[in-house]
């Protein structure tokens, strides 16, 4: 498990619905993958490296009502040459078989001068296999 970590709901996350709008699953992801970075021993991105999303696939399993806190958890799905597939499970916090989504994300380390992938740094690769 590279992080399990909880989300609460907000009431602004919610559309006209009444239920968590879809596009915000990807920004749990996102909460988590930062929570997760921040952890790490060393830095994750500088002035040669820094990760970008080049994948997302969510299957949504059930709508998210409010109100509701929200356990997200990530693992290590593949480590590439330059890129890193996580696993992700986003579940009710208080109950782990209420599953609102999973799937996967693709991140790809990159050089911000050209944009062109770089090999994974040091600490991401460490990070990820220690947790695979």
């Amino acid at each position: 498990m590279l992080i399990d970590t909880t989300i609460p709901l907000r009431w602004r996350d919610l559309d006209a619905y009444n239920h968590v709008n879809n596009s915000l699953f990807l920004s749990f992801l996102e909460e988590a993958r930062i929570q997760w970075f921040e952890s790490f021993p060393a830095p994750w991105r500088c002035a040669e490296y820094e990760p970008i999303l080049a994948a997302a696939n969510i299957n949504f399993r059930r709508p998210i009502l409010y109100p509701e806190t929200l356990r997200v958890r990530l693992a290590t799905e593949r480590i590439g040459r330059s890129s890193l597939t996580v696993a992700h499970r986003i579940t009710a916090a208080g109950d782990s078989d209420i599953l609102y989504s999973d799937g996967n994300t693709v991140l790809v380390w990159i050089s911000p001068a050209d944009g062109r992938p770089v090999p994974l740094p040091e600490v991401v690769r460490r990070v990820a296999e220690a947790s695979d």
